[in-house]
């Protein structure tokens, strides 16, 4: 089988020199472009300045002819950006991996309606760890049931833009999911002054940002006399970038479709 050919967006942020530096640790795969914002100082330049693996990779930001050249492309930039990319893998009938966050609603339904063209990895998080404590949420969701009480924390870099981060939704998603509840009815995001006695089966989360924490979720459940804690915490970026490239090895030749992290674990169900 011939090698993946990917196509890394925002290859000049600490993410893309993340995605660039463990697809020349995979085998199966090399990276035939580099991405970078028109206004970009790293256009023209070589991106083996950034990881070894890519030199002789210009950096540009044709991104028609980025896909033209690639199997695949990943992205995990900025919603705007995203969508654009999104725009001409359909385009150009090419698979594209997606870690982006904070997408709006109608932002999500034009992603969705893409997955009927092409095959899409949609996830908040692209570590493994990740991914098995959301079943591990779901599994003590289910079990412990209404009368234990669910929070969740996340803390990250100050830089990020968005809050609740990707990952802490899903989280939440997944707890109130396996209860039968949703987000949309009892997600609890912000408490400040006499805010009353916590209402029962709501998911309530808090934020905090400083640093450059990468990434620490927790997912609390407070019972009467004991309280289970499921704990996630990053240390390096290239946990995300290695579940990406896996992400886009497994897309290789898969139908259009919308799939997660769980369908490339083999973990879903």
């Amino acid at each position: 089988m011939s090698a993946v050919r990917l196509a890394i967006a925002g290859a000049g942020g600490r993410m893309g020199r993340a995605l660039l530096e463990a697809a020349g640790a995979t085998s199966g795969v090399v990276v035939a472009a580099a991405l970078e914002a028109p206004s970009s100082p790293l256009l023209g330049r070589d991106a083996g300045e950034l990881a070894a693996s890519a030199k002789g990779v210009v950096i540009g930001s044709d991104i028609a002819a980025a896909t033209a050249g690639s199997d695949a492309l990943i992205d995990f930039t900025r919603p705007a950006g995203t969508l654009a990319h999104l725009a001409a893998c359909v385009a150009a009938g090419r698979a594209i991996v997606v870690g982006t966050t904070g997408f709006e609603p109608h932002e999500l339904d034009a992603i969705r309606a893409a997955a009927a063209r092409i095959p899409i990895v949609l996830a908040p998080n692209f570590s493994i760890g990740v991914n098995v404590a959301l079943k591990l949420v779901d599994l003590a969701s289910r079990a412990l049931g209404p009368d234990y009480d669910v929070e969740v924390f996340e803390m990250h870099h100050k830089l990020k833009v968005d809050a609740p981060s990707g990952t802490a939704l899903k989280l939440g998603e997944v707890a109130a999911k396996a209860r039968g509840a949703t987000l949309e009815h009892d997600g609890v995001f912000a408490r400040h002054g006499v805010t009353g006695e916590r209402r029962g089966g709501t998911v309530g989360f808090s934020v905090a940002r400083g640093g450059d924490v990468i990434g620490d979720h927790t997912v609390f459940f407070a019972g009467a006399g004991e309280r289970i804690e499921i704990t996630h915490r990053s240390n390096s970026r290239a946990t995300y970038a290695q579940g990406a490239i896996r992400a886009a090895k497994w897309l290789a030749g898969k139908p259009p479709g919308l799939y997660g992290m769980d369908d490339v674990l083999g973990i879903k169900g």
